[in-house]
């Protein structure tokens, strides 16, 4: 199955509806551990999450997770291109984005400060559109 931009933008919009909100929650201090690797199950197993299945392609593998810190998206994917072009499309939609090599986890800033806690990388901020003013 080839997924193309209007598949990849349904995916943001779905990362978007889960989330509910904007978190407020200020980033944890503490050590931030080596990125994580590995295959979706992976991933989802070092933060003991038993994976929904969203989406299952050659480019794109997507689940929702719930944690204890919340809900959120876990994406993998086939290329660094590929994850660059998904994030960058789904930062429109806002939301915050903890990034590794060829994963992403989408979350509110509290859910995603939790999961770098155990899975590492960086932490990357969506468009903020709650701060445009006068239309």
């Amino acid at each position: 199955m080839k997924v193309t931009r209007p598949m990849l933008a349904a995916a943001a919009a779905v990362a978007a509806l889960v989330l509910a909100g904007c978190g407020t929650a200020a980033d944890t201090k503490a050590a931030v551990p080596a990125t994580a690797t590995g295959s979706l199950e992976h991933l989802a197993a070092e933060v003991k999450c038993t994976p929904d299945m969203q989406t299952d392609a050659d480019e794109i593998r997507q689940a929702v997770c719930k944690v204890a810190a919340g809900k959120f998206i876990l994406a993998t994917f086939a290329t660094d291109r590929g994850q660059r072009e998904w994030i960058n499309s789904a930062k429109d939609y806002g939301g915050h984005y903890l990034v590794g090599r060829k994963w992403v986890a989408v979350g509110e800033n509290s859910t995603v400060a939790a999961l770098r806690s155990t899975l590492g990388g960086d932490i990357e901020q969506g468009t903020d559109h709650g701060a445009h003013t006068g239309h």
